[in-house]
């Protein structure tokens, strides 16, 4: 896996690439707990699941059913965390702020086991969890993995995170970089006063 820092240069990439305002804080913040969530399956190992079980680590909360789960509960919450009841006057804008966080959502919390697949280590992602078991791999596997706790503040830990700068926060900052040069920001209104 990649460190647990580095799942969250999704949601940021968005928040960063996104026009002023358009994901809250609210959502950014549920958007990084989704990138980061899949991990808690770690418990797994104290819990003696073995490691390839469905409920192993990169098992079945690295599935995109998981992502999707994740994005319904995001779109309930944001539906009536509002404090707004439902009329036909705000039905629409409110759909479809709902739909774009739950988009959001699912985004972020699919990138985890999308970034797993693409690391060197590991028994590979359950990405079609329940349907099937069989634990992916991406063709192209650049991103070194992470060790766990006790080693991650070692060479091998410090090697780890070059390799997610060099393959995940570099692209992804150029990316970023890039889209705000095609799309920029709207201008704001001026004062005719």
């Amino acid at each position: 896996m990649p460190s647990i820092i580095t799942h969250a240069a999704v949601p940021l990439a968005l928040w960063c690439a996104a026009d002023r305002g358009r994901i809250p804080p609210r959502l950014l913040r549920a958007g990084v707990i989704a990138a980061m969530l899949p991990d808690a399956d770690v418990l797994a190992f104290a819990l003696h699941i073995p490691y390839a079980d469905a409920f192993g680590h990169r098992g079945a909360s690295h599935s995109l059913l998981f992502a999707c789960v994740l994005a319904m509960v995001a779109a309930l919450l944001h539906s009536f965390g509002r404090g707004r009841p439902w009329s036909a006057i705000s039905c629409q804008p409110r759909l479809a702020s709902t739909v774009q966080a739950a988009a959001f959502v699912f985004v972020c919390a699919a990138s985890h086991p999308l970034l797993d697949a693409l690391t060197s280590g590991g028994l590979g992602v359950a990405l079609a969890w329940p349907w099937s078991e069989h634990r992916f791999f991406a063709p192209w596997r650049p991103i070194r993995v992470s060790p766990f706790a006790p080693q991650f503040f070692s060479a091998r830990g410090l090697a780890t995170l070059l390799s997610e700068l060099r393959w995940v926060w570099l692209p992804l900052a150029g990316a970023v970089i890039a889209w705000k040069l095609i799309h920029p920001a709207p201008a704001a209104p001026r004062d005719l006063s």
